[in-house]
C-alpha cells in the first residue's frame, strides 16, 4: 500500500474512533458536538500538510549521501591518480640516469592508453552482464548517469555517480600498468611496451576483474580482495613477470659465475619521493573502496582502513630496513622503499577486518618477504630494477593469503583458486601478447642503444645532459 493511503486511512479510523468514543461518553448519548468534528478534521488537514515535507526531507536527505557519496569517490580516485607520479618519481630514481627521460616516457603515456582503453572497452567488458567465466560486452563509452528520480526511486540503494565509479575505476588500470614499467625498465623498447599497454588495459585487466568485482566466477567463488592484492597488484605483476622473462636481463646485470652485480639507481631523493608518494594515494586506494562514507559505520569503517593502510607501510618498511642489516649487514634504502610498498601491497587484500596490531604483523611480514623475493629472483637471474615483481606479486600473494587470518568469510581454497586464475591468464595471456610484439616490432633495444642509454635512443632527450657533457 503507498505510504499516502496507509496514512490517510490511518487518520479516518482515527477521527471515526474519535466520534464514536466521543458520543459513548457524552452524558445521556448526546450527539457529538460541531466543534469536535472541525478539530479532527483540523488535525486531519495538518498530518496531510506534513507528510509532504517529511517526504522532501526524506529525498533531500538521499541527495545529500548521494552527493556525499560521490565526492568522496571522487576524491579518493584523485589521490588514486596521484599515484602515477608517485610510480614515474620512484622509477625514475630507481633506473640509471641515462635511462630517466625513457621511463618517464613511458608512465605518462601509460596513464593516457590506460585512460581511453579503459574507456572504449575496458570498463564495459569488466562491469558487463556476464556471468561465470565469460564477461559480455557493454557500452560505456556514450556515458549516462542516474537520473534524479532513479536515485530517489531505490530509496538510497543507488549511492553513488556512475562516472565517478568509472574514474575510480580507471586509475586502478593505470596502477596495474605502472606495475610494469619498472620491472621491463632500461632495455625495452617505448613502443613495444605502449602496444602491450593497450592490450594490458582494454583486455587482460577487464577480464580477470570482471572475474571478481564484475561479479563472475571468482566472487562466486567467495574468493575476497577488497582493494586489489590479486586483481590489481598480482595481476601487473605476473604481466611484468611474463615479458622480463622474454626481455632477458641488463647487460652486464649478472656474470658468468652466478654473482650478481649491482646498478643502482641514479636519484635516491627522487625515488624516497616517489614511496611518499605512493603511500599517500593509497589512503585513496584503500580508503575509496570502502565506497561509502557518509553514515556513522561507513565513516568508522573508513577511518579504521586509513589507520590499518598507514600501519602496515610503517611495519614493512622495518621489517625489510631490519631483514636488509641482517642480509647485507648495511641498512639498505632500496629495500626500505619497496618494504613500505609491500607493506601496503599486502594490507590491500583486506585492509578492514584486522585491529591495527593485526595489519602491523602483515605488513611487517610482507617487507620480509620483499627482500627475500628480490635476492631469489636476482638468483634466478630475474632482472627487475626497482623490485616490481616482488613488492606487487610475491606481497599480492602473501596479503591474499593473509585474509583468511582476519576475515571469517575467507577460505583457503577460494583464495588459492583466485590467486592461481589470475596469475595464470595474466601470465599466459600477457606472455602471448608479448611474444607477437616481439615477433612483429621486436621487445628489445639493440646492445649499442644499451650502452648509449635509452635516453639517447629512444627519446632523443637527457634527463641530466649537465651532467654527462
Amino acid at each position: 500500500m503507498p505510504a499516502e493511503a496507509s496514512f490517510c486511512g490511518g487518520f479516518d479510523l482515527g477521527i471515526i474512533f474519535a466520534l464514536t468514543q466521543s458520543g459513548q461518553n457524552s452524558p445521556g448519548n448526546e450527539p457529538t458536538k460541531l466543534s469536535e468534528v472541525k478539530s479532527a478534521h483540523s488535525q486531519e488537514r495538518h498530518a496531510l500538510r506534513r507528510y509532504p515535507r517529511r517526504k522532501i526531507v526524506e529525498e533531500s536527505l538521499i541527495q545529500l549521501s548521494y552527493s556525499v557519496d560521490t565526492l568522496y569517490f571522487l576524491v579518493m580516485g584523485a589521490l588514486v591518480m596521484f599515484m602515477a607520479p608517485g610510480f614515474a618519481m620512484l622509477e625514475a630514481g630507481m633506473v640509471r640516469a641515462k635511462n630517466t627521460s625513457e621511463i618517464l616516457t613511458k608512465n605518462v603515456a601509460l596513464f593516457a592508453i590506460a585512460s581511453l582503453m579503459y574507456l572504449i572497452v575496458g570498463y564495459s567488458i569488466m562491469y558487463s552482464d556476464g556471468s561465470g567465466w565469460i564477461p559480455g560486452i557493454g557500452t560505456y563509452l556514450g556515458g549516462g548517469d542516474n537520473s534524479v528520480s532513479e536515485v530517489l526511486a531505490s530509496e538510497g540503494d543507488i549511492y553513488y555517480s556512475g562516472a565517478s565509479d568509472f574514474f575510480f575505476q580507471v586509475v586502478f588500470v593505470a596502477t596495474a600498468m605502472s606495475i610494469i614499467s619498472g620491472a621491463v625498465a632500461e632495455r625495452m623498447k617505448l613502443f613495444a611496451f605502449l602496444a602491450f599497454a593497450v592490450v594490458m588495459t582494454g583486455f587482460i585487466y577487464p577480464v580477470q576483474g570482471f572475474w571478481k568485482w564484475g561479479g563472475g566466477a571468482l566472487d562466486e567463488a567467495g574468493f575476497l580482495d577488497f582493494a586489489g592484492s590479486g586483481v590489481v597488484h598480482m595481476c601487473g605483476a605476473a604481466a611484468a613477470l611474463a615479458g622480463v622473462l622474454l626481455l632477458g636481463a641488463r647487460n652486464g646485470k649478472y656474470g658468468p659465475n652466478g654473482q650478481v652485480n649491482p646498478l643502482p639507481g641514479a636519484n635516491m631523493p627522487l625515488a624516497t619521493l616517489g614511496m611518499f608518494i605512493l603511500w599517500f594515494g593509497w589512503f585513496g586506494f584503500n580508503g575509496g573502496s570502502e565506497l561509502v562514507v557518509s553514515n556513522i559505520e561507513e565513516a568508522n569503517a573508513v577511518a579504521l582502513i586509513f589507520v590499518n593502510t598507514n600501519t602496515a607501510a610503517a611495519a614493512g618498511l622495518i621489517g625489510a630496513l631490519l631483514t636488509a642489516k641482517v642480509v647485507f649487514g648495511k641498512a639498505d634504502l632500496t629495500m626500505a622503499l619497496n618494504g613500505a610498498l609491500a607493506g601496503l601491497v599486502s594490507i590491500t587484500a583486506e585492509p578492514l577486518t584486522p585491529m591495527p596490531g593485526e595489519a602491523a604483523l602483515i605488513g611487517l611480514a610482507g617487507g620480509i618477504l620483499v627482500v627475500g623475493s628480490i635476492v631469489l629472483l636476482d638468483k634466478l637471474r630475474i632482472d627487475d630494477p626497482v623490485g616490481a615483481i616482488s613488492v606487487h606479486g610475491t606481497c599480492g600473494i602473501w596479503g591474499l593469503l593473509a585474509v583468511c587470518f582476519t576475515n571469517s568469510d575467507a577460505t583457503l581454497s577460494a583464495q588459492l583458486m583466485g590467486i592461481s586464475a589470475i596469475f595464470l591468464w595474466t601470465f599466459v595471456v600477457g606472455g602471448i601478447a608479448w611474444m607477437i610484439i616481439k615477433v612483429v616490432m621486436g621487445l628489445r633495444i639493440s646492445e649499442e642503444e644499451e650502452i648509449a642509454g635509452s635516453d639517447i635512443a629512444e627519446i632523443g632527450i637527457e634527463a641530466y645532459p649537465e651532467f654527462t657533457r
